[in-house]
């Protein structure tokens, strides 16, 4: 069975300003979307889920359902406020998604095997979705086994601001220990790599691995989320700001021996739109890309 892929394409991007899932990038308007399930397709990902929110399914429809028609098997999930573990209830005021890991959780029934997990905004590139549909295609793949593509700090900064990310601890067996989210996280003037950390401003190394939000999981992942799901709003659900990240549940699998993940390197190349401002340097590295023959243009003739 093919692994399936599951693109989380709910978040309107607030800095970004505009709807950057379905921004067209590429020589012929690809979005960035486009070039990862390019990429997955031929890495030998199978069925495409998208995580989107109701309100944004026509732009999306509209986007993606000719070009994909007759090249994805795609599917659409969609993440919502009120779709909560039973029990629960939206609080008033609640404007803010619960998270990637419920986003992650929406998909569930839609889903029966091994399964990767990226963010519609970031491309991610052609040898990372090989590495990790090679580790979630390998036969016997046993329940626990997880997986993350990991990239190096240095390589995934924004020259136009800040970003936040989920810097790893990893063993001498390239298991990952744990992830710790980062904050504000920028090159200074004098080439070190600074984080914000309480009140102050710290050095940090530009070569540690961070989570990019690509990862690749067994279908147990499913269950053990909404379990946590559970404990989670039992304690955050008044919380406006609380959200339910999928490192959570990973750390918590690795900590208590249900699951191992497995850090994959790649010499893939990440990039993204986190400010209007990186929107040149994606569309000069696509142009690029596609010049030497990485890419057809236009990507689904």
């Amino acid at each position: 069975m093919k692994p399936t892929l599951i693109v989380l394409a709910a978040g309107m991007g607030s800095r970004y300003g505009s709807l950057k899932q379905v921004d067209g990038l590429g020589p012929n308007a690809e979005t960035i979307i486009d070039y990862s399930v390019f990429d997955a397709l031929r890495a030998g990902f199978g069925k495409v889920v998208f995580v989107i929110r109701r309100s944004i399914e026509a732009d999306f429809r509209h986007t993606f359902g000719e070009r994909f028609g007759r090249h994805v098997d795609f599917e659409l999930a969609y993440q919502e406020l009120d779709m909560l573990p039973q029990g629960f209830a939206v609080p008033a005021g609640r404007t803010k998604p619960w998270g990637t890991a419920h986003a992650v959780w929406t998909a569930r029934h839609l889903v029966d095997g091994p399964f990767a997990v990226i963010n519609a905004d970031d491309f991610y590139g052609r040898s990372a979705f090989e590495v990790l549909a090679g580790a979630l295609s390998a036969p016997g793949l046993s329940a626990g086994r997880y997986f993350m593509v990991g990239y190096e700090l240095g390589k995934t900064l924004s020259e136009q601001g800040g970003v936040s990310r989920g810097v790893c601890s990893v063993n001498a067996r390239h298991e990952l220990v744990d992830v710790e989210e980062r904050f504000n996280i920028e090159r200074g003037p004098d080439g070190v790599v600074r984080c914000t950390d309480g009140p102050q401003r710290v050095a940090i190394n530009a070569a540690v691995p961070v989570s990019m939000n690509f990862w690749g999981f067994t279908p147990d992942f499913m269950e053990l989320t909404e379990q946590l799901m559970v404990d989670f709003f039992r304690s955050s659900i008044g919380n406006a700001k609380a959200e339910f990240y999928i490192p959570l549940v990973v750390n918590h699998a690795v900590t208590h021996g249900a699951a191992v993940c497995n850090v994959l390197s790649t010499d893939a190349r990440w990039f993204g739109v986190t400010y209007p401002g990186d929107r040149p340097m994606v569309m000069e590295r696509l142009r690029g890309l596609v010049e030497a023959g990485e890419y057809p243009s236009p990507l689904w003739a």
